[in-house]
Formats: C-alpha cells, structure tokens, sequence
C-alpha cells in the first residue's frame, strides 16, 4: 500500500511590533531646563508614534536630577518595566543623560542585554545590543564621567571663592532672602523669627514653639509643618544676629553627592555683622545660653539602653516607647507624645520602678530579670486605662494594670527642699505684711 504524504501548511508567524520607550533628564529645575525636558518628551512621543513597526510604551522624564545618581525615580521605574518584559527598545539622548557614572552606566546596560532590551544614544550613535556597544560605551561614559567631575570642581571653586569674599552662596532660610550676595530681611517672615525667640526665653519649650505656630496656621520657608528640630536650627542659627558661618557643610564628591556636616575637613569663613540682624545680639546670646542650661539639665546620661528599649509600642498611636530622665525620676513616654504632647496621643508615661515591678508579675518573679524578660516576652503593649499586655514568645498573652505613683512618691528630695523653702518664703512675707 502507497504511503500516503501531505504537507502541512503553518500559518506564517505575526511580527511582534517593537515596545519602544525613552528616556529623558535635565538636571536642573530651572525654567529652561524644564522646557527643554517638555521638547524632549514631545519629540521621543512622535517619533516613536510615527515609526510603523514601533509600539509605543510611554516617556520617562527626570526633572532636576544628577545623571551620577541611581535613585532617579523615572529611570528606576523605567528599569522595573524592562524587568516585567514590557519593553524592548529604549531611546535616549546621549549616554551622559542616561548616566554620567561609569559603573553605573555598565551595569544597568548590562542587565538590560540579559533581559534583550536594546538602548540606542543618538549622539553617538550606539546600540547597546551590538557586539561593539559596550566598547565604545566603556570609553564615551569616562568621558562623561571626567566632564561631570570638572563641572564639580569648577563649581566648588565658585563656591569657595565666594566664601573667600564673605558671600552666601544661595539662601534658604526664614526671614531673608539673598540679593546680589546681601541677605535683605523679609518683614512677615522676621515677625514670625522674632516671636520664636521670644517664646523660647519667655519658657515654652522647641516642640511646644513648633505646635502653636502649627496651630496658627504660620508656614516655614517652604511652606511646609514645623517641627522641634526646625526650631532648634533657627533659635542657634547665627544669620539672624547679622553675622554669616559659611561652609557649615559639603560634598563628598561627585558621584554620591552626598552632604556632610564640616566637622573641620575643609575651613569655614565667619563674617561678622553681613547684613542687617532680625534678633539683637544681647537677645541671641540669652537664648544660646538658655539652650545650654536645659541642655544640662535634661542631660540623658550615657548607656540609658535597657531591655525594654524596642520592646514598648503604644497602643494607641503605634509608636515605640522611649527612655527619658524627668525631675521625678526615669520614665517610658510614647514617642508621639514625648515629642508633640497629649493633643495628638493622650498615652501615659509609665515610671521605670513600676515597669519593672509589674513586668516581673507577669513574669511569675520575685523580681525584674533581664534575661527572662528577654528571653519569654516578644513585646509589651501600652494600652488605655493603664493596662499593659504582655506578648511572650511562646504565642500566649496576658494583660495587667499598674497603678500611678501618689503625689508623694513622685517627689524627689530637691523637690520637697524646693516646696518647703517656697512655703518658708511665703510664710515671712505674710508675717512682713502684717
């Protein structure tokens, strides 16, 4: 019997369309700059819309961001839609927009090569994908590489030729603003300086400042919330007494840019009476000797890591429990409460005796035994009604209720001195008016 043959006829293959995408960067924020990077993300939409055999998988653009930097939101979000295989083809200006740091630059092209994602750099003309890209890259990007460095340095002479001469190099700070290299006063801002200082000397604390202006509804600088530590920068910031500190901080170098506090690296230039103060000198000096005072006294002393520090959440806020020294002895606060006060977490702080004293009854132990706390209990939630639940590490849990201290076992000896030398005093000024 005749074998019997036929050919089987596959349906030809669809070409895929190429995902093209781009790439765009400026690195300043600058009017023109911002221009430039809108005709860059119109010119790289046509293109790749008008190409027959491209589809088009959208622009990614960085606004004001160092080409020497990884942590570039647009690029990374671009690398993460390679990862996914959403892309093919990525379109770029130059190498020097894509990366200006070699290792970078390799290592990131390299990944996409695995992945069989493709960057083509106009300028130079370059598809990564081929045998000789890397190559040429490798060269190009030293090129960049050396560019960025020399544009860094050239800027840090700028700098500190200006220092040299007693001139600010940019200003940022509340109640001036800089013209041709003078600080000049800003009168709603300075109002707003004033009364911080005021404030400080008159009692209230750096949170404390920083919630009424909150609750006044004054903005910072930038318009954004205060907090303590913007506080505690104005009330030791020299520039309000008229007088300049200049190169308080700097750059590592070029590529990480990261800043550093100028703890002597590099000199520092001090310009007395540079513009005009918004604080007199007599009451600068009275608030940095305020500051050093309660600095002293609130002083934590060193070592106050214990075994219940990281082990206290609030059960109220979240947050963890902290360690702090009061007049009536050390105590566990919620942080939210330490920081900002009982109107945004109504929690309370706890006496470390007690702590101790009731974590030992959870326990089952005559007394408190880091160890075993250490050793059976995960952590210790603070909750309303002065209840504290136990979380141990066996899975079980159990609660207990602690008591507040009576009036007069908050008292230290200096403060029962202190209230029976003010009762002495009363006493005599009574009997001197009679």
């Amino acid at each position: 019997m005749p074998k019997t043959i036929k050919k089987v006829a596959h349906p030809p293959k669809l070409e895929r369309k190429k995902r093209v995408a781009a790439y765009a960067r400026v690195s300043s924020g600058k009017d023109a700059m911002l221009h430039s990077l809108s005709s860059q993300v119109a010119y790289y939409s046509s293109l790749i819309q008008k190409h027959g055999d491209w589809e088009y998988a959208g622009v990614y653009a960085d606004e004001a961001m160092t080409g020497t930097k990884e942590c570039r939101d647009e690029f990374q979000r671009l690398l993460a839609d390679c990862r996914t295989g959403r892309i093919d083809l990525i379109l770029t200006k130059s190498i020097s927009r894509f990366a200006r740091n070699t290792v970078t630059l390799l290592e990131t092209v390299r990944e996409l090569k695995l992945l069989e994602v493709d960057v083509f750099f106009e300028e130079q003309n370059i598809h990564t994908i081929s045998a000789e890209g890397e190559l040429m890259m490798t060269i190009l990007a030293s090129y960049a590489q050396e560019e960025s460095l020399s544009a860094s340095e050239n800027q840090k002479w700028r700098i500190k030729r200006n220092f040299e001469a007693g001139k600010p190099w940019d200003c940022t700070i509340l109640g001036y603003r800089a013209k041709d290299g003078v600080f000049e006063i800003v009168p709603e801002e300075a109002e707003t300086v004033r009364r911080v200082f005021k404030w400080y000397l008159e009692g209230l604390g750096r949170q404390a400042i920083a919630n009424r202006l909150n609750e006044l509804g004054i903005p910072t600088r930038l318009e954004k919330t205060w907090h303590q530590g913007t506080i505690s920068k104005m009330l030791r910031n020299e520039i309000y007494a008229g007088d300049l500190l200049l190169q308080k901080t700097f750059r590592t170098d070029h590529l990480t840019k990261q800043t550093r506090i100028n703890h002597g690296e590099l000199p520092m230039y001090h310009v007395q009476d540079a513009h005009e103060p918004i604080i007199d000198r007599v009451t600068f000096e009275a608030v940095q000797q305020e500051l050093a005072r309660r600095a002293d006294s609130v002083q934590v002393k060193p070592g106050t890591a214990t075994a219940f520090t990281g082990k206290i959440r609030c059960g109220i806020c979240g947050k963890n429990y902290r360690r702090k020294t009061t007049r009536t002895g050390i105590t566990w606060a919620c942080a939210t409460y330490n920081t900002n006060g009982k109107k945004y977490c109504a929690s309370k702080q706890i006496p470390e005796e007690t702590l101790k004293s009731v974590t030992a009854e959870a326990l089952g132990c005559d007394f408190f035994d880091e160890d075993a706390f250490a050793e059976r209990i995960t952590f210790i939630t603070a909750l309303p009604n002065n209840t504290l639940e136990f979380s141990f590490t066996d899975g079980h849990s159990g609660k207990a209720v602690w008591q507040d201290r009576s009036r007069s076992e908050s008292w230290t000896e200096e403060m029962r001195q202190a209230a029976a030398e003010k009762t002495r005093k009363r006493s005599e000024k009574k009997c001197q008016e009679q």
